[in-house]
C-alpha cells in the first residue's frame, strides 16, 4: 500500500503494520481509531507498553513472562513437578492454564526449528531442558510444540536427543489440527489433548 498520510500519521502506521498480523489495511483503521481517541486512553496505552518493556522478563527457571525472577508457576508448591510441559512460546502457556488440565511445570523453548528461518536447535532452550531433566523427580516429558511443519521437527528433535535420558516422553496428540497454532485451539481441543496424548519413547 502506498504512503498516502504525510508525517505523525503514517509513521504510525508504519509502526503498527510491523505488529504480528496487523496488514496494512488493519493498520490504517488503528490509526484511525487512535486518532479518534481521547488523548488520555492513548497516553494510557502508550504507558501500559512501555511499562511491561520496562517491568517484564522471562523466568530463570522456565522462559515464562514474570516480573520477578520465577514466575508464579515455578514458585507454586502444588504443581507435580514430576511432568514437564515444553511449549514453544510463553503465550502456549495460557491457553494451556485455561483448559484446567494440565497441573504440571513448563518449559519455554523460545521458538520451533526453522532452518529457512534460520532457527537450529542452538537457537532453543534445549541445552537448559535437558539441564533441567537432570533433575530425578521428572518423570514425563509433554511436547507440546505446534502441530504444524517447525513444531514436528521440534518434537522429533527432542524425542532423538531425549530418548537416551530414560524419561516417558508424550506427544500432545487428539484434537489439535495439523498445520494450526496451539494459541488458536480452544479449551476443551486442549483438554481432550492432553487426555489422548502418546508414548513417543
Amino acid at each position: 500500500m502506498a504512503h498516502v498520510y504525510d508525517g505523525a500519521v503514517q509513521t504510525l502506521i508504519d509502526e503498527l503494520g510491523r505488529l504480528p498480523g496487523v496488514g496494512p489495511k488493519s493498520a490504517q483503521r488503528i490509526a484511525f481509531h487512535l486518532l479518534s481517541e481521547d488523548k488520555e486512553r492513548v497516553k494510557n496505552l502508550a504507558a501500559a507498553m512501555l511499562d511491561v518493556k520496562e517491568r517484564v522478563n522471562f523466568c530463570d527457571i522456565c522462559a515464562n513472562i514474570t516480573e520477578g525472577d520465577k514466575c508464579s508457576i515455578c514458585l507454586d508448591e502444588r504443581r507435580n513437578r514430576s511432568v514437564i510441559c515444553v511449549v514453544e512460546e510463553a503465550k502456549d502457556i495460557s491457553v494451556i492454564e485455561r483448559s484446567r488440565e494440565y497441573k504440571g511445570i513448563y518449559h519455554v523453548l523460545g521458538g520451533a526449528i526453522n532452518p529457512i528461518g534460520g532457527i537450529g536447535p542452538d537457537d532453543l532452550r534445549i541445552r537448559e531442558l535437558i539441564s533441567r531433566l537432570g533433575d530425578e523427580s521428572i518423570t514425563e516429558v509433554i511436547i507440546a510444540t505446534d502441530p504444524n511443519i517447525e513444531g514436528e521437527a521440534t518434537a522429533s528433535y527432542l524425542t532423538r536427543i531425549l530418548s537416551s535420558i530414560g524419561i516417558k516422553i508424550t506427544r500432545l496428540a487428539s484434537g489439535l489440527p495439523v498445520g494450526g497454532d496451539l494459541e488458536y485451539a480452544d479449551e476443551i481441543t486442549l483438554s481432550r489433548a492432553f487426555e489422548g496424548r502418546r508414548s513417543v519413547l
